[in-house]
């Protein structure tokens, strides 16, 4: 992720959280008051967020000093401490919760997928996430995803064709769906992937008969149906698992030879990684 796609949120939420000003902080800090904070972890899991904090840091006083002991994608544990921040205290008091929110919220999420992404070891199927996101944090969430080591899949509905059960049965069918696409990709000279859900072996067959497609996506197969899907399709497209499948069933599906499998949970329901901002006495 290039800092300059999540930069233009920064102004945003900090008039979300400081709007006409901190009156707590001004009221009882002097501006000149000088001191340095550090971030303590307080559960294992894995870092991310460091690179965005050094962002906000910045933008809110450029004067501000960050000194790093911990990067992203590193697993850490109770007690750590990630990074220490000298600097006025206004701005160090001003910039805390900002900068608790967005990595509490990403190490969750890299802590998540890097369970997920130790689970599939052995196998050659890779941990996509999806656009169960929270809206605004897409692009943080995405990236944590990919510091926990799992892989992204489109970022929106720009970047890639993801032919679902709806645009299928609106189009007329499958084969309407793969022709209209590909016809509209030509016309508008846009070089985009292409994946379709199928729900069944049926609309695999129609699929597979059509062409014109580079991922066929497998919504709630079982196991058992997974591997002889695997059976018809591979070699000639990618092969993608979705829906239903938890942390459990996850191997299973696997062990079938998908290439993805695509889990929400990621993103959508996760438990934030619990740290700390505190004041260093000197």
């Amino acid at each position: 992720m290039n800092k300059d796609d999540y930069k233009q949120f920064i102004p945003l939420w900090f008039a979300e959280d400081i709007g006409d000003g901190d009156h707590t902080t001004l009221a009882c800090i002097p501006a000149d008051a000088m001191g340095k904070s550090q971030l303590i972890i307080k559960e294992d899991g894995v870092l991310a967020g460091v690179d965005v904090a050094r962002e906000i840091f910045h933008a809110f006083d450029p004067a501000l000093k960050m000194t790093v002991f911990i990067p992203d994608g590193s697993e850490v544990k109770r007690g750590d401490i990630a990074f220490v921040v000298e600097g006025k205290v206004q701005s160090l008091l001003q910039t805390e919760r900002l900068m608790l929110n967005i990595m509490q919220r990403m190490s969750g999420v890299a802590t998540r997928t890097r369970q997920y992404v130790k689970a599939l070891e052995g196998t050659k199927t890779r941990v996509l996430d999806t656009r169960k996101t929270t809206p605004g944090l897409r692009l943080l969430e995405k990236e944590a995803v990919r510091i926990g080591g799992g892989t992204n899949h489109r970022i929106g509905l720009f970047d890639m064709i993801l032919l679902k059960d709806n645009h299928v049965d609106f189009a007329g069918g499958i084969e309407n769906a793969i022709r209209r696409t590909n016809q509209y990709l030509k016309e508008k000279g846009k070089d985009l992937k292409i994946e379709i859900e199928v729900r069944n072996f049926d609309e695999i067959e129609q699929v597979l008969r059509t062409g014109g497609v580079d991922r066929i996506m497998l919504d709630n197969f079982t196991p058992a149906d997974t591997r002889k899907a695997v059976e018809m399709i591979a070699g000639r497209y990618e092969i993608e698992s979705s829906g239903g499948i938890t942390f459990d069933t996850m191997l299973d599906y696997a062990r079938c030879g998908v290439d993805f499998i695509s889990v929400g949970a990621l993103t959508h329901s996760v438990k934030s990684l619990d740290m700390s901002f505190k004041a260093v006495e000197d």
